[in-house]
């Protein structure tokens, strides 16, 4: 059963006199009745609308409901809805694996075929239009008690220079006392390197080559074949390869690391794929060289994109072996190392370096890698910024890089504890990155301690900001029906329409190219007060509608085709019939979020130009303020009304 935040919204077919024979039972039930009539009521009213907008629901086919864990918007204005597995062992281990595409403008569905788990993969927008996804899931955790048998760590070696050796999942180990373990993947151990080394003799003659082999190494984790205690060791040891004969044997074999029966926790994968919005398909591309659960993947000022964080193959954080991927050349080659938690939000800035609010999503311990701070990339220099309140309190918080862009000034709005902490906070703040020694200071606080709370930046440079839970993944019936605007300029909330969807983890939020707002997911550990009932994943969809919408809607700016590319000056024009009713300008990045991250928003100031029939609109040269790729470009009026978005290529 779907989260429900009340009895009171059960449909009911009492007429006026079956609330009076009511009352006389009931009487506060009668109440509760009558009142959320009115509230139904009230909320339908158009001038509730346009001061706080409405909130509609989608129906959603049966056959394309699906886990959403992460959402993005292509630049053909689909929203590309990806579940992988979606937090579900049994379709794991069917290898069921979930993407949805959505038309906004047809309210119609696809089924795309998922060529590996990309649950809690990572993901970025890249120049050419295409997603890059990357990561995602190679085993389910099992936690203390459930561990039947033993698991751990093994490191492949290959002595061999002259071939890889590819290992298929069921692969069995053998001990030198005759104890088995047996991959869980496939693994590739990469040819051995051969170095080479000219010496001279005492004469000063040159020796013959010297030539020296290094053994090449990948781990893979693996299962003791038999329950019980007997199969965990804490010892290292070579073990064999069952089925390797001759040279393949004595050049091909393994070290093993801690084997335990202690929790193992989820493991990641190194697969790595470009969704392509026209082809509408995955499309294989080299793996990373570290595998990663929970990874952030960020793009930066090149068109490159860094991935950050995860858990690996094994279930271990990543201890800062980062990596880079460039689109030209479809390779990844390594990054500055440093460590974060995973899923942590990365904003690119000024100078290409990037901004780390604390934001993250969960793995890692409380003491490390938790503060904010500047990362300049080139010099892999880390400045810490203080000033943060409440600073144990930055898991599953939202942050955002507020608009316009070239502020370059970052929020952080709610969070708790670390893992399963019943604390959260209130609490938002900004930092103003220009300043010579940037601290943070604190914003308005939120109604109440919010984790998972989505915030989109809107058109009109307010950002929309919504749900969340006051426990951890909505415990104790603590998910928020609230919604609220930020005025960056006012540096305050102002209210908007409560939404009736409860969204705690695994929820994403996004604007659309028409200016509304869907909000997505939703994944409660229980599904009652008193945590006696286990969660089900929220699969409806809500989708609000700001309030200058249902004031000007009809009425909208509209702008006329236009080109989908700038010019020499990075300028575009295009035809209005009243331009002189256009006041902003704004290029705006689409979303790639889950998580409560999405660290492609961004919304940039555009310089205006107006003639009789039409608008010129220039963009800034600046690549870490205007990364390569492609943009929802809006324009609003006086009141804040924006037009319906024309995607523009930046390069």
């Amino acid at each position: 059963m779907a989260y429900q935040p009340s009895q009171k919204t059960k449909k009911t077919v009492l007429g006026i006199g079956g609330i009076v024979v009511l009352a006389g039972l009931n009487a506060p039930a009668a109440l509760d009745f009558a009142g959320e009539k009115y509230y139904e009521y009230k909320i339908a009213q158009p001038g509730y609308k346009a001061k706080y907008g409405s909130w509609s629901h989608l129906d959603i086919p049966d056959d394309y409901r699906t886990n959403a864990i992460h959402a993005a918007l292509l630049h053909t204005g689909k929203v590309l809805i990806v579940a992988g597995s979606g937090n579900e062992k049994r379709k794991f281990d069917k290898g069921s694996f979930d993407t949805v595409l959505w038309d906004p403008t047809t309210d119609t569905f696809k089924k795309i075929a998922t060529p590996d788990d990309f649950f809690c993969s990572g993901h970025a927008q890249l120049p050419s239009g295409r997603m890059l996804v990357a990561g995602g899931t190679a085993r389910y955790e099992l936690l203390e008690g459930e561990v039947e048998r033993a698991g751990g760590g093994m490191r492949v070696k290959n002595e061999n220079p002259d071939k890889a050796v590819l290992l298929k999942k069921g692969t069995r180990f053998r001990s030198p006392a005759g104890v088995e373990y047996v991959s869980k993947v496939d693994v590739t151990v990469p040819k051995a390197k051969r170095t080479q080394k000219i010496t001279y003799n005492r004469a000063g003659v040159m020796q013959p080559w010297k030539t020296k082999v290094l053994a090449s190494e990948s781990r893979v984790f693996v299962e003791a074949t038999e329950d019980g205690p007997t199969s965990a060791t804490d010892k290292q040891a070579q073990y064999e390869i069952v089925g390797l004969k001759g040279k393949d044997a004595d050049n091909t074999y393994g070290l093993s690391e801690k084997i335990t029966l202690e929790k193992q926790d989820f493991q990641g994968i190194r697969a790595a794929y470009e969704f392509d919005p026209k082809a509408e398909k995955y499309i294989p591309v080299d793996p990373m060289q570290k595998a990663r659960w929970y990874p952030t993947l960020v793009g930066l000022e090149d068109g490159r994109v860094l991935a950050v964080s995860g858990l690996d193959d094994v279930g271990v954080i990543d201890p800062g072996d980062n990596e880079i991927y460039d689109p030209k050349t479809k390779k990844w080659t390594p990054g500055p190392k440093r460590y974060f938690p995973t899923y942590p939000a990365l904003f690119l800035t000024k100078g290409g370096k990037l901004f780390y609010p604390a934001s993250n999503a969960g793995y890692g311990p409380a003491e490390k890698g938790r503060e904010p701070g500047i990362w300049d990339l080139k010099t892999n220099k880390f400045e810490k910024v203080h000033g943060l309140r409440d600073p144990e309190e930055t898991e599953t918080s939202a942050s955002l890089l507020l608009p316009p862009a070239q502020d370059q000034k970052v929020m952080i709005l709610g969070g708790g504890g670390v893992g399963e902490s019943k604390k959260s906070t209130p609490r938002t703040a900004v930092v103003d990155l220009k300043k010579g020694s940037p601290s943070f200071e604190d914003g308005p606080n939120l109604p109440q301690g919010t984790r998972y709370l989505n915030s989109v930046i809107m058109p009109d440079d307010s950002v929309f900001t919504t749900n969340g839970s006051e426990d951890y993944r909505g415990r104790s019936a603590s998910n928020i029906l609230k919604a609220q605007f930020y005025d960056p300029k006012a540096n305050s909330f102002y209210e908007a329409a409560s939404p009736k969807v409860g969204r705690n983890y695994h929820s994403e939020a996004l604007l659309l190219p028409d200016g509304r707002v869907a909000t997505f997911g939703s994944d409660p550990l229980f599904d009652d007060q008193q945590n006696t009932k286990l969660g089900h994943f929220e699969q409806r969809m809500e989708i609000f509608t700001p309030p200058a919408l249902h004031k000007n809607g009809k009425n909208r700016p509209v702008l006329g085709d236009g080109p989908q590319t700038l010019d020499s000056k990075r300028r575009a024009t295009y035809p209005t019939e009243y331009p002189e009713r256009v006041v902003k300008a704004r290029l705006m990045r689409p979303s790639a979020v889950t998580h409560t991250t999405d660290v492609e928003q961004r919304s940039i100031e555009l310089g205006l130009t107006k003639t009789k029939n039409s608008v010129t609109v220039d963009v800034p040269s600046d690549r870490a303020l205007v990364p390569p790729g492609w943009y929802m470009l809006f324009v609003t009026d006086g009141e804040g009304t924006p037009s319906e978005a024309k995607w523009i290529q930046v390069k």
